[in-house]
């Protein structure tokens, strides 16, 4: 099975922290050259300290907020007159908990930019030198939501479903290219969202976190969180040769916690 990822170019959002980072650092061990993108350049510059260059590659990163597509697309374009990129990982923190019902209409509207629009900014951007070398992996870090809503995650299981169906509506148009479109779908994973969701839950049920954390893993047949480098390992294989004729579907790594076929 070939996993080797040498001479590819990878944009990886979101890679400061948590599942962003393992994806990078993954496609990177199969030898990828790696552009991170996150808001954070203090956080940018380390996690480029930790990158793995074994096959000798060239590593880099975009300085970006989501907050501000405008911005991102200027800086994509620029990025995109420097090489082309075969792999994209689109990958933005959720939008904030609670009921759908009590939700600003601002809430929608910024998470759909965030998620959404960005995505299609990058997208419209890559997708031409894809189509160029005949290779492209677009890859979005969804979630479970997009099979069976998440209680409490009104805004993000929205935002989730309309991410979705965009990339099935992506596949079916790039497919003949070379380039896949598919989701990846997380399920409770080791990250900093996750400690805000523990702690979001312990103040609902009156519990401590720790309760909390328990009572959660207590749904998943797995009885663990996840950590971040096995989402990862999904993400490197779809990315990689071996997944050329995997297009257009949703890959829950999630433990066996949802329910839905």
């Amino acid at each position: 099975m070939n996993l080797n990822l040498t001479n590819k170019n990878a944009l990886v959002c979101g890679a400061s922290a948590g599942i962003g980072k393992a994806s990078a650092m993954e496609l990177a061990h199969l030898g990828a050259n790696i552009t991170l993108v996150a808001r954070s350049e203090e956080k940018l510059k380390s996690v480029l300290a930790e990158l793995p260059s074994n096959a000798d590659q060239s590593h880099n990163y975009l300085v970006a907020d989501f907050d501000d597509p405008e911005d991102l697309k200027e800086k994509v374009i620029l990025a995109t007159q420097q090489k082309n990129y075969h792999i994209l990982i689109n990958n933005t923190g959720g939008p904030k908990g609670g009921p759908i019902f009590s939700a600003e209409v601002s809430e929608f509207t910024k998470a759909f930019s965030q998620h959404l629009v960005c995505n299609q900014i990058l997208v419209q951007n890559v997708v031409p030198g894809m189509k160029q070398d005949r290779y492209g992996r677009i890859i979005n870090i969804i979630s479970t939501s997009v099979k069976q809503p998440i209680d409490g995650l009104g805004v993000s299981n929205t935002i989730r479903g309309a991410v979705a169906n965009w990339s099935k509506t992506l596949a079916n148009e790039l497919g003949s290219f070379g380039i896949t479109v598919n989701n990846v779908l997380p399920g409770f994973t080791a990250t900093d969202r996750l400690d805000d969701i523990i702690a979001n839950a312990a103040r609902k049920f009156g519990t401590s976190k720790e309760e909390a954390s328990k009572m959660m893993k207590g749904f998943v047949p797995a009885k663990r969180f996840a950590a971040p480098e096995e989402i990862a390992y999904a993400v490197a294989f779809l990315a990689s040769e071996a997944a050329s004729y995997i297009n257009g579907i949703n890959v829950p790594v999630d433990g066996g916690r949802t329910k839905s076929l």
